[in-house]
C-alpha cells in the first residue's frame, strides 16, 4: 500500500509540473538579425552614415534629428528620395534585430539598407528603384525587402502618353486652371504639396514628375495598395497628381487630358 502511495504521489508530481509548465504564455521566438547583414561598418552616430554617403558622392541634406538619428534627402542616378537614418547604441544594439524585423513586415513594409548597429529606411525606394542598391554600394552595406506576400499589382487603366510636363510646376499651374493649387510647396524629394478647393473648403493635392513609366506606374500602385485608405490618383505622361479631395478626380482628368486611378480601400 505504501509502494502504492508513493507511485501515485510521483505520478501526481509529474502531472502538476507539467500543468504548471503548460500554463506559462507563449513567447514566440525572438527576431534574429538577417544572415546577410554584415557585421560592418559600425558608426557612432547618424551623422556618420551622411558624411560616408558624402565620400561617395551622395549628398544628403538634413532634415530633421531624432533621438536615434535624423532624415536627410539625397538625389541619386534615379531621382531624390528621404532617408531615415537609424542609429543603435552598444546599449540599444539588443532591440535591432526586432526593430529591422517590424519594418520589414506588411501591412506597411519598409525597403532598408543595412550593416553593422545601423539601417536606412529608404522612402521612395517604389518611385526610384536605383535608390537603395546604390545607397547600399556606396556604405558596404545591403539591401532589406520586405517580408511576406508580395504587394499586389493593382491593375492600372490605359494611360494617355501626353500631356508631359518639363517641370513640376507647369503641372501645377495646369491644376490651377482646374480646380486651383495654392499654397505650394517642393518638398525635399522633389514633389509638390498645394490646395484644392474654394476658400473655406480646401484640400491638399501631391504632384510629382517621373522620368520613366515604370516609377510612374511604381507610384500609382504604392499610392492604391493599402486596405482601408481610400485613394485617388490622376496620371498621363510622366506626371501623376495625388487628390486629398476624392470627389474631383474626374474633372482634373478632364480638364488635364489623364485618367483617374483610384482604389476604395475596401
Amino acid at each position: 500500500m505504501k509502494k502504492t502511495m508513493l507511485a501515485l504521489c510521483a505520478v501526481l508530481a509529474a502531472f502538476v509540473l507539467v500543468a504548471c509548465d503548460s500554463s506559462k504564455p507563449y513567447e514566440p521566438p525572438k527576431p534574429t538579425m538577417p544572415s546577410n547583414v554584415p557585421a560592418k561598418p559600425r558608426l557612432n552616430k547618424a551623422d556618420d552614415v551622411v558624411v560616408a554617403l558624402a565620400k561617395e558622392g551622395i549628398e544628403c541634406e538634413v532634415l530633421r534629428r531624432r533621438n536615434s538619428g535624423l532624415d536627410c534627402a539625397a538625389e541619386t542616378d534615379g531621382g531624390k528620395v528621404e532617408l531615415e537614418i537609424s542609429v543603435f547604441s552598444k546599449q540599444m544594439r539588443k532591440y535591432l534585430a526586432d526593430s529591422i524585423a517590424s519594418r520589414l513586415e506588411p501591412p506597411h513594409p519598409q525597403t532598408l539598407v543595412a550593416a553593422g548597429n545601423w539601417y536606412i529606411w529608404v522612402r521612395g525606394a517604389a518611385r526610384v528603384p536605383s535608390a537603395a542598391p546604390g545607397i547600399a554600394k556606396a556604405l558596404n552595406a545591403v539591401v532589406l525587402t520586405p517580408k511576406g506576400p508580395k504587394t499586389p499589382k493593382y491593375p492600372l487603366p490605359e494611360i494617355p502618353g501626353k500631356p508631359l510636363y518639363k517641370n513640376v510646376d507647369d503641372l501645377a499651374d495646369a491644376l490651377d486652371k482646374s480646380v486651383g493649387c495654392t499654397k505650394r510647396e517642393t518638398t525635399a524629394v522633389g514633389t509638390l504639396k498645394c490646395l484644392t478647393g474654394e476658400p473655406g473648403m480646401k484640400h491638399c493635392a501631391t504632384l510629382a514628375l517621373h522620368k520613366t513609366d515604370a516609377q510612374r506606374d511604381a507610384v500609382l500602385r504604392e499610392g492604391i495598395k493599402y486596405r482601408g485608405v481610400p485613394a485617388k490618383l490622376v496620371t498621363a505622361g510622366n506626371w501623376t497628381i495625388n487628390l486629398c479631395d476624392r470627389t474631383i478626380g474626374s474633372l482634373v482628368a478632364r480638364d488635364l487630358g489623364g485618367v483617374v486611378v483610384a482604389y476604395d480601400g475596401r
